[in-house]
């Protein structure tokens, strides 16, 4: 592992709530770039998103954050940053990349040595990777008309790099294929596919929890306990 090249995975997205599939991305994703022999996962990040990004339902950053921190407490390598979910206003992924990137060269900077958590030392020279980790259904948003800026895709590609787990429905391969930016770059977007499909969908578990039902399985058990006690959702099955 040595001469590998070390990444950190970024996960952007509402996490309203974090689910089990939010979870198992992490770990697709890892072992899916472990498998080529170029890279040794050294870390994750999940980056809930800014309330003021206006989608319906979305239940405030502080409980997202606390959500997803509970999640994490059975994870020896993924972490949650409230960075994004604190601005003053929604922050678009790419800034939050370069955020992440250059805390990442900061940290590295003042360490520099193996103290950055369970990492197979490599060279302390060896800047991290930061790669955006998303589903196949992110990548064909990239296509929506003026959903996303193209000086902002390349950069995301170009820079940073993208590892896109496979999702039923999707066809990651085709949505590259169909757009010159992501053609261009495509050695840097990592496929992944996921052996056992996951279709846990947080809009599903929202509609269920509204109605009652039982969410048991498809979230830690400590998330379902803080939807709970805080009372989350549960007015969505009043609509």
């Amino acid at each position: 592992m040595k001469s590998r090249i070390p990444v950190v995975l970024l996960a952007c997205g509402s996490f309203n709530p974090i689910t089990n599939m939010h979870l198992r991305l992490f770990e697709v994703a890892r072992d899916h770039l472990h498998q080529t022999g170029r890279y040794q996962v050294i870390g994750g990040i999940i980056s809930p998103v800014n309330d003021n990004y206006g989608k319906k339902d979305l239940v405030a950053a502080r409980h997202r954050v606390a959500m997803a921190r509970l999640a994490l407490q059975t994870s020896d390598w993924i972490q949650v940053d409230p960075w994004e979910s604190e601005q003053v206003q929604w922050t678009e992924t790419v800034k939050v990349l370069r955020h992440h990137h250059s805390k990442l060269l900061r940290s590295l900077s003042r360490k520099e040595g193996p103290d950055q958590g369970k990492v197979d030392s490599p060279a302390p020279a060896a800047v991290p990777e930061l790669k955006l980790l998303c589903g196949a259904d992110v990548l064909k948003t990239f296509q929506t008309p003026n959903l996303w800026k193209d000086t902002h895709i390349q950069e995301i590609v170009e820079k940073f790099g993208l590892v896109c787990v496979d999702r039923a429905g999707h066809d990651p391969k085709g949505y590259i294929l169909g757009s010159p930016i992501l053609q261009r770059y495509q050695d840097n977007i990592h496929l992944a596919r996921e052996p056992v499909q996951n279709e846990i969908s947080a809009t599903y578990i929202r509609r269920a929890l509204g109605q009652g039902q039982s969410v048991k399985y498809l979230l830690p058990d400590a998330v379902i306990a803080y939807i709970k006690e805080h009372d989350l959702y549960a007015s969505l099955g009043e609509e």
